[in-house]
């Protein structure tokens, strides 16, 4: 089952720093370009920051200078270092990657969420 997994968030003090990992398994032969999305209470999901497949990165204003993203592909894994976090930071942290699946002789590309990882940022 092809899946992305997760984790990493937890409750930390404003200042403190998080790293966020996301993991694709299954029977994927490639992994593009990879995403991490937030959604705080009672406001709709943004986009936080984007890695392509090139190896280029796209960040929100918001979170510009203080976060950073970067992947190991031998791993299938894309991580979200989060520095300086704010209580605005807060919220549930969702990757979300395009995944090249096998499935028997034949090859996709399909559009894959993570379960959603809390971040909290104490005041």
């Amino acid at each position: 089952q092809v899946q992305l997994v997760e984790s990493g968030g937890g409750l930390v003090q404003a200042g403190g720093s998080l790293r966020l990992s996301c993991a694709a398994s299954g029977s994927i032969f490639s992994v593009n370009d990879m995403r991490w999305y937030r959604q705080a209470p009672g406001k709709q999901r943004e986009l936080v920051a984007d890695m392509y497949s090139d190896g280029s990165t796209n960040f929100s204003d918001s979170v510009k200078g203080r976060f950073t993203i970067s992947r190991d592909n031998a791993k299938n894994t894309v991580y979200l270092q989060m520095n300086s976090l704010k209580p605005e930071d807060t919220g549930v942290y969702y990757c979300n990657a395009v995944l090249g699946l096998l499935i028997g002789d034949q090859k996709r590309l399909d559009d894959f969420w993570g379960q959603g990882t809390q971040v909290t940022v104490s005041s």
